[in-house]
């Protein structure tokens, strides 16, 4: 059998999940991002036939922004002034 140069090429990054995938990509459960999935909550969310669609890129942001929000809690002063 021949062999050949050519690497093999790499499968591409998915540009969205379902519900399911992009729950377990978030760490959190499915219920959860129902609750955070828009109009409820700040997670859009892409509806092509029945099917819901996360975009990768929508998640990411959210992530960063709940990521930014946490560290912006955990950097606040505790008590209030003295």
């Amino acid at each position: 059998m021949a062999t050949s140069d050519t690497p093999p090429k790499a499968t591409p990054a998915p540009l969205a999940l379902r519900p399911k995938d992009a729950a377990r990509a978030l760490g959190i459960g499915e219920r959860l991002l129902w609750d955070l999935t828009a109009p409820r909550g700040p997670i859009p969310v892409a509806r092509v036939g029945a099917a819901r669609l996360y975009r990768m890129a929508d998640l990411d942001a959210w992530l960063a922004r709940e990521a930014a929000r946490s560290t912006a809690d955990t950097t606040a002063p505790e008590g209030g002034t003295r």
